[in-house]
């Protein structure tokens, strides 16, 4: 570790962390982005290690979808990300690609950052002034930008685990590989009704994840038709998508509202 904060603070922006490479090196090949160096990170052990408390899951930078998917500590502590996780991409970026990568390339269509900007996920970041910790909602700043300084790099991604009886969902749309749209849900539903505000995230449709403002739903009957029209019309809100391969702004919009309706059914059923 000592090596690779060494090197990022040597080399400052005229250098990249290599670990899976899925994005990076692809970048590369199609002459999108080109750095002299690469600081490759995958021989140090206590970046590729997965931990649990009974208040945290703790992922390490090197940590790759195929893992996650098939961890065991992950599925005791988070089954929802597990689940997640063995539907990113194909099996050949699952292999090779890493969430603490996926995250750092801040590509707009990707599965995790919505169900990790909904969890209140953090990333651990190390530079020879420290360390510091920063929310996903706040590292990514922009399409394929993030908060990521010249001498820093990714050593973690911390989860707070939900108690037991939080509901979470996660639902997505694609054309292509990539999502092109994808919901997150976090709630606890008891006797029909929210406790407390749920937390939802729109992810895949905008250039960064966006948070629904869903204050107005703190109690509210989620069986109620009334209850997912305007949870659905508070997220097409929320959102600013554009014209691309995988259809108009209207349409995105339009999906948005059915898959938030979606989210909130596989909640009801997650509660019942």
């Amino acid at each position: 570790m000592a090596d690779a904060v060494s090197l990022r603070q040597r080399y400052g922006e005229d250098a990249a962390i290599y670990a899976g490479g899925t994005e990076l090196l692809l970048a590369m090949k199609l002459g999108i982005a080109r750095w002299p160096h690469l600081i490759d990170i995958k021989p140090i052990d206590q970046l590729r290690r997965v931990a649990a408390t009974k208040d945290l899951l703790r992922i390490g930078a090197t940590v790759t979808h195929w893992e996650l998917e098939r961890d065991p500590v992950v599925a005791k502590a988070l089954p929802a990300l597990a689940r997640l996780e063995a539907n990113v991409a194909n099996i050949r970026v699952r292999a090779a690609g890493t969430l603490a990568g996926n995250l750092a390339f801040a590509e707009p269509h990707a599965d995790p950052p919505a169900l990790l900007v909904a969890l209140g996920a953090r990333v651990v970041l190390e530079s020879a002034a420290g360390s510091r910790t920063l929310l996903v909602g706040e590292f990514i700043t922009g399409m394929y930008q993030t908060a990521l300084g010249p001498g820093e790099l990714i050593v973690a991604i911390e989860i707070p685990l939900p108690a037991r009886d939080v509901r979470m969902a996660y639902v997505k749309f694609k054309v292509l590989e990539r999502p092109s749209l994808a919901v997150a849900a976090v709630a606890t539903i008891r006797d029909g009704r929210f406790v407390g505000a749920p937390s939802v995230v729109i992810g895949a449709v905008d250039e960064v994840p966006r948070a629904v403002p869903t204050a107005d739903f703190a109690s509210a009957d989620v069986r109620d038709p009334r209850t997912a029209e305007a949870l659905a019309e508070a997220a097409r809100a929320a959102v600013d998508p554009s014209d691309d391969l995988a259809g108009s702004a209207d349409y995105k919009r339009h999906l948005v509202g059915v898959f938030v309706q979606r989210a909130l059914g596989s909640l009801i059923a997650g509660a019942a």
